[in-house]
């Protein structure tokens, strides 16, 4: 019966587009008949498959005034002041995923995601502090997080390859919030890179051991790895290796990322959250004047995260841990008419890692928990402890080598599973750390915490 009304609709479609070609040229009449037979979408074609979910809440931050303070390391929509009704997200995904089985054959997925976060994912950066606020939120932002064909070439136990747009493969946490254990987005997940655009390759070896292999523009870009046009083009080599435990209750994820040019660094909790491409010189004699810099740079950044569902703990019980240690190394030069060339130096390096614990009491109730560590040797990746400088005969070259900072958080999340495909969930926050908290638009005026936040989410998915 379904496939019947499928194929009238169809037919009606048909009809209708030749009828409104009926008054264009012969020509045109006869493609559009071409078209319409051709190419279709078919309402219930086997093995597409429609997803989603919608995401709200309300979120409180007890750090004082309501436009000019921020929390250092907080995603976007975690840092509005006072209270703030909040739509997260309105996502939807349309996938056509691959068979089990081990034959030549290929699938598509993407995902649309609108609402604040959106706005946020596009560029987590800002320029001034109160770019993160939310009077310049925006829930009608539109983002487009994945979009790939996936392909199986049926060699070994099955060889997949994503081309496109896809999702890193770095970090415990993900963009769906409802996906992660806590509402709020953790310290790691906001120096970590988001997506890429390229070509992902993973093999399952047997069942306990599979591994990617990937070639991408780079971090959070649709065009190369660099940030400064005069470096030339770029590319990062991607790698992971994971390791599942017998049974499948534990597994251990290794991911590496290495850029041959400076990546494009979209990091929150930093005024300048991309490493310097511009070079500001000045002395009693000559004046104020600046240039555009040439950065020549390398990143490598390695995570490893796993997480163990104890047996004895009859699946009621989840334990993680998430970890990553990153380096940026190379150089920077500009030029100033008339005047001079300087150069200086870049290696910045960020750390951190984070625990997790979630306890399932009953089908409707859990409790989860997560603390996490960030650190960082000077702010070219994370901090907002001003600006150093690096003298070079009369100039002075960014902020390569600006104070790092050390930043905390605890998160405790309840979570209700009060009725099929519909989540609760109340959240406390606790963050501290050097300079966490920002009570102008650039961060001059500072404090180390500790800042509260106050929480409640719901989402319904289907």
């Amino acid at each position: 019966m379904i496939k019947n009304i499928a194929a009238l609709l169809g037919v009606l479609g048909a009809v209708a587009s030749l009828s409104l070609a009926d008054s264009a040229p012969e020509a045109s009449a006869q493609d559009t008949k071409k078209m319409v037979q051709n190419n279709f979408v078919e309402t219930a074609q086997k093995g597409v498959k429609l997803s989603g979910y919608i995401d709200s809440g309300y979120s409180y931050n007890f750090t004082g005034d309501v436009d000019n303070s921020n929390v250092n390391g907080r995603f976007g929509s975690d840092t509005a002041q006072r209270g703030d009704f909040n739509l997260y997200a309105a996502k939807i995904a349309i996938e056509k995923a691959l068979t089990s089985e081990n034959k030549a054959q290929a699938g598509f997925r993407t995902d649309i995601m609108l609402g604040e976060d959106a706005s946020y994912f596009i560029n987590r950066s800002a320029s001034k502090i109160n770019e993160l606020s939310n009077t310049n939120n925006n829930s009608n932002s539109l983002f487009l997080e994945q979009a790939y064909v996936e392909i199986r070439a049926p060699v070994g136990n099955g060889w997949d390859f994503k081309v496109g747009k896809f999702v890193s493969i770095l970090g415990y946490e993900v963009m769906e919030r409802p996906a992660n254990m806590n509402t709020t987005f953790g310290l790691l997940f906001n120096v970590m890179p988001l997506y890429y655009t390229g070509v992902l390759s993973s093999y399952k070896f047997d069942d306990y051991l599979d591994g990617k292999l990937g070639v991408v523009n780079g971090s959070n870009s649709d065009n190369n790895t660099t940030t400064n046009p005069n470096a030339g083009d770029g590319v990062a080599l991607l790698a992971a290796l994971n390791v599942t435990a017998p049974g499948g209750n534990a597994n251990w994820s290794n991911n590496f990322q290495y850029s041959t040019g400076n990546d494009n660094n979209t990091s929150v909790s930093t005024v300048d959250s991309s490493l310097a491409t511009t070079v500001t010189a000045s002395s009693a004699t000559i004046g104020s004047f600046s240039g555009t810099g040439n950065v020549s740079a390398y990143v490598l950044i390695y995570n490893t995260w796993g997480n163990w569902a104890p047996k004895f703990a009859n699946d009621k019980l989840l334990l993680a841990f998430n970890a990553l240690l990153g380096n940026v190394s190379g150089s920077i030069s500009a030029s100033v008419p008339g005047v001079a060339r300087f150069t200086g130096n870049i290696n910045s390096t960020w750390y951190g890692a984070g625990v997790y614990a979630k306890y399932q009491f009953n089908d409707w109730f859990s409790l989860c928990s997560r603390s996490e560590y960030l650190g960082s040797n000077n702010s070219g990746i994370t901090g907002n402890n001003g600006s150093a400088a690096t003298p070079s005969g009369s100039a002075l070259i960014g902020n390569e080598y600006a104070t790092g900072e050390g930043s905390w958080e605890y998160t405790i999340t309840a979570g209700f599973n009060v009725i099929d495909n519909l989540l609760i969930r109340a959240e406390y926050r606790l963050d501290w750390g050097t300079s966490i908290i920002q009570q102008n638009n650039y961060g001059e005026t500072t404090s180390g915490g500790p800042a509260h936040y106050a929480g409640a989410e719901v989402v319904y998915s289907f």
